[in-house]
Formats: C-alpha cells, sequence, structure tokens
C-alpha cells in the first residue's frame, strides 16, 4: 500500500533488494522476476505490464522474464475431475452432432423446412437438456457461410438447409459443475448419399493437416519433450502450403482449453502470434485447421488432446475420418 509515488518506488526497491545474490550461487547474476510480459509482444494474452513498469523494474538490477510458462501451469493444468468433466462433455456434444444429422435427414425426407439458426437453436436447447453450458450457442454454417470461421446464424435471414448443401457445425461446451472445463469439436457432413468429389478433396487435406499435427505432438510426448505451440502450427500449416491452400488457412491451428472455451495455455499459433510457449503435461488443446473457399464452401476438422506425460490423447471418441453423407443411412434418420 502507498500514497505517494516516490513510496511506490521506494517498496520495489525494497521488495528487490539483494535480488542480485539471493536464491543465486552467482552473486553477479541478476534474480529473475517474471512478469506478466512477453518479449516483443509475441503473446499478447499474457502482455499486461506496461512498458514504463518493466523498465523501472530492470533499474533495481532484476532480470525481467515472462511469466507466460508460470501462468499455464496454474492456470491450464488440469486436475483428475476436470480431465473426467471434459470427457463428459465431450461425449456429450458428439452425441449432439450425430442428432443434428439425423434431424436434418428427417426433414429433408418429408420435406420439412429448415434452417441454420433453426438447427443452431436446436442444438442449443439439446446441450441445456443435457446439463451444458457454453458461452454462446454453436456454429452452424451451410455452403459459403462455412468459409467463414466464426459464422453466426442471424436471427432473420439464415439460410436454408437443402439437398447438396454442406454443413459445418462447431460446437463446445462443458457440464455446469464446479471447476467444470470445455469440449470443442467441429464436424462437417454433406446433404447427399455420398460426397462430392470437390469436397473430398478439401476434406482430405484439411484431415491430413490434422493428423500430421497430432502425431508429431505424440512423437515428442513419447519422446518426453513438448513442442512450442508455433511448431504445431508450423506442421499443420505446411501440409496445407503445400498442397496450394496455404492463403485459405486464416486462423491459427489451435487453442488452449479450460474453464473457458479459449484456456490460459499455450496455444498452437505462429500466424496471429508467435507462441513459445510449450505444451504441458496436463493441459488440453484443439487442433483444428481449415480450408476457406469465400464464396463458395470451407471445411474444418477440430479435435480436442489431452496431453499427459508421455501421450497426447484425442478426446470425446474417434475423430471424424470422413465427411458425413448425411442422406446415406444415417441411423435413427
Amino acid at each position: 500500500m502507498y500514497l505517494a509515488w516516490g513510496e511506490l518506488q521506494t517498496a520495489i526497491k525494497d521488495a528487490l533488494r539483494g535480488a542480485a545474490s539471493q536464491g543465486s550461487s552467482t552473486p553477479s547474476k541478476p534474480r529473475q522476476i517474471a512478469m506478466e510480459y512477453s518479449p516483443d509482444g509475441a503473446i499478447p494474452y499474457v502482455s499486461k505490464v506496461d512498458a514504463g513498469t518493466v523498465e523501472h523494474v530492470r533499474k533495481t538490477g532484476a532480470s525481467v522474464v515472462s511469466s507466460a510458462d508460470l501462468v499455464q501451469r496454474f492456470e491450464a493444468v488440469w486436475n483428475p475431475a476436470q480431465r473426467q468433466q471434459h470427457e463428459r462433455a465431450a461425449v456429450a456434444l458428439r452425441s449432439v452432432v450425430d442428432e443434428a444429422w439425423k434431424m436434418i435427414a428427417r426433414r429433408i425426407r418429408v420435406g420439412g423446412g429448415l434452417d441454420e439458426r433453426t438447427l443452431q437453436q436446436h442444438l442449443w436447447q439439446r446441450m441445456q437438456e443435457m446439463g451444458l453450458e457454453a458461452d454462446h450457442a454453436p456454429i452452424v454454417a451451410v455452403g459459403a457461410h462455412a468459409a467463414e470461421p466464426h459464422y453466426d446464424p442471424p436471427e432473420t435471414g439464415s439460410a436454408p438447409i437443402q439437398a447438396g448443401d454442406l454443413v459445418l457445425i462447431d460446437i463446445w461446451g462443458k457440464l455446469k459443475e464446479t471447476g467444470a472445463v470445455y469440449a470443442d469439436i467441429t464436424w462437417v457432413g454433406v446433404v447427399a448419399e455420398s460426397v462430392p468429389e470437390r469436397y473430398d478433396r478439401i476434406w482430405k487435406i484439411v484431415r491430413q493437416a490434422r493428423d500430421a499435427a497430432l502425431e508429431f505432438v505424440q512423437k515428442a510426448a513419447v519422446s518426453g519433450s513438448y513442442p512450442a505451440g508455433w511448431q504445431v502450427d508450423e506442421v499443420a500449416r505446411g501440409v496445407i502450403f503445400q498442397a496450394g491452400f496455404g492463403p485459405n488457412f486464416i486462423h491459427r491451428t489451435g487453442h488452449s482449453i479450460g474453464e473457458e472455451v479459449h484456456g490460459d495455455g499455450a496455444n498452437l499459433d505462429n500466424l496471429e502470434t508467435h507462441d513459445e510457449r510449450r505444451l504441458l503435461p496436463g493441459t488440453c488443446f484443439s487442433i483444428e485447421p481449415g480450408i476457406y473457399l469465400k464464396g463458395d464452401f470451407g471445411i474444418r476438422s477440430e479435435i480436442d488432446v489431452f496431453l499427459d506425460a508421455k501421450q497426447a490423447t484425442p478426446t470425446g471418441g474417434p475423430p471424424q475420418t470422413e465427411i458425413v453423407p448425411i442422406l446415406a443411412g444415417v441411423p435413427g434418420a
């Protein structure tokens, strides 16, 4: 506590007095002080201390380092109960997606109308009935709208879902329980009995990018090493660039998942930011590459991956392997 600014400066000096020798076997080596600072502002999510304060701390002789990895160790690592809560949420979300395909098939076969907003609100209601909550209703995007990564169906003017349409569903939620953590998945289907080649071609590239990123993390985990978020992003992005669609992958590969759907751990990102934080055991993150062909369609595949000491495991059941042909005998439809 202080009143005059001079008291603040004195308090900081007192707190850091002797920093050059305390806790160090080398008296000349400054003590490292971890602050909410990111070199060059590379990770804005943790860069919250103003430059002047950093300068003032440095003048005491202390060495300022980023607290980014400390933050994720205390904010992003799950306990066993959260791991179980996540799995239950992931399984529930997958069942809601399966219900969506059945609902679309039924409506198409009986000639009943269905649009993006109506389906979105139905899924939102089903989530709540299953004991899930979220910060927002899921994304339901048809055709060209699927080329907008953060599309939200409007209350009026939402696109109808018709035969031949590609449908993207991005859905996230967590149990209504203390300390519960999110699950977050994206699946793609087409309102047909078989998948057109133009969709399938893009899907296979996206799936390859997703699986390459997962394999990269898995191999690292087995060896006891953990990659930085930017490195995983580069693996997925490299697959899409090599296929000729680099400019159409317009977001990071994945994000940390915690009590907020976008958590405080490392993101798989070397596009929006250069995330040098390493993935930590006990954390969860999404892998969700996408290709977006503006005005035509977009495809994204999103899985959640839990990392422990020696393995990286997709959660909520097997990842999507093929685009769902919604009219091809969907069970219960």
